[in-house]
């Protein structure tokens, strides 16, 4: 084989991996989506480097995913799925600084659902975003 052929040959090689890099994402994309209302969530405690992340996928159709679905997507509907309209509970949360971020990325309605907050507490966090990231029960 002359140097040319495999040249010829390895390019043929790198285009169709190329190509077939370039498809992966859209499959992927195409699994990402659920019919029906649904939020992947996740909460991370402490920093973001932290690594103590809990997540799970809720269905709204019917309500599905954490043991306080049907609570969750019944105070989604309420606001349309928009997380930061969900009414805040008046609870007294302590004053200690133990950072959480809550994540939600999905769709309500056809529309993409994308909300981030990073809250003092957990205890702040449910009395702000009600049962939709009490992943714990």
């Amino acid at each position: 084989m002359t140097y040319i052929t495999r040249a010829t040959a390895a390019a043929g090689v790198l285009l169709a991996a190329a190509g077939l890099l370039a498809a992966g994402p859209a499959r992927a994309e195409a699994r990402d989506t659920f019919p029906g209302n649904w939020l992947y969530l996740t909460v991370t405690k402490g920093d973001a480097r932290s690594g103590d992340t809990r997540g799970t996928l809720l269905l709204c159709n019917p309500p599905q995913g954490h043991t306080r679905a049907a609570e969750a997507c019944t105070e989604l509907a309420g606001t349309d799925g928009d997380v930061s309209r969900i009414q805040a509970k008046g609870v007294f949360c302590p004053m200690i600084w133990a950072p959480v971020t809550a994540r939600a990325r999905g769709q309500w309605n056809g529309r993409p659902v994308r909300f981030q907050e990073t809250y003092a507490s957990q205890c702040v966090m449910n009395a702000r975003t009600g049962s939709v990231f009490a992943l714990d029960g």
